[in-house]
């Protein structure tokens, strides 16, 4: 079976995370997406982020009605920094043998990878699916590979969907009364707003 696996804070989950997982759906013929929100990313250490059960539920309320995805808390119920290779080699031990991995990620995290927590070890556990984003430039696969040698051989490139979302800019729109109706699910903005999240008052 192959699966997907997308991580992020999921601060909140828009649009743009649900266009990218169809994609890659379609384009590799996954069986199904993980969508994995994040406990507490090494790399945001200093930004603070949602409490879990808001994104988790934010998540869960992204993907109902959508079998072939999944919800997975494993860095949320792990305690201390996340690591994305703690994150597969867990994935890995609770999967069992038969399952093909797929851990996707944009451009711009791509770039990082030679700082990741044991980026070598990582893409031995699964393989790669790099997405775009705008504003970014093409990948240097070349450079890459030198600082972890066989990257190349462990990421597929896409060059669509081309996303232009950030929840960065979801959360200051609520922050300045603006509508956000257009980039998050009904039900997520319906969250959002019952919860005050992001709010100035919340």
């Amino acid at each position: 079976m192959k699966i997907g696996v997308l991580g992020g804070t999921f601060d909140p989950i828009h649009i743009g995370h649900l266009k990218v997982a169809e994609e890659v759906t379609a384009r590799l013929n996954l069986s199904e997406i993980i969508f994995m929100p994040a406990g507490q990313p090494w790399l945001k250490g200093d930004n603070p982020i949602s409490l879990a059960e808001h994104r988790v539920e934010m998540v869960r309320l992204a993907i109902a009605g959508k079998p072939y995805f999944k919800l997975s808390t494993v860095e949320i119920d792990r305690a201390g920094p996340t690591y994305t290779v703690d994150t597969m080699a867990e994935l890995r031990r609770q999967l069992g043998s038969g399952h093909e991995l797929f851990f996707i990620l944009g451009w711009d995290n791509l770039i990082q990878l030679p700082e990741w927590q044991e980026p070598s070890r990582l893409i031995k556990l699964c393989r790669l699916v790099a997405v775009p984003r705008v504003g970014y430039p093409d990948i240097d696969l070349s450079s890459l590979d030198a600082a972890i040698p066989g990257l190349s051989q462990r990421v597929i490139l896409l060059d669509s969907p081309r996303i232009d979302i950030n929840a960065s800019i979801i959360r200051q729109r609520v922050k300045d009364g603006l509508s956000i109706h257009h980039l998050v699910p009904e039900p997520v903005e319906r969250y959002i707003r019952e919860h005050k999240l992001y709010s100035a008052d919340g």
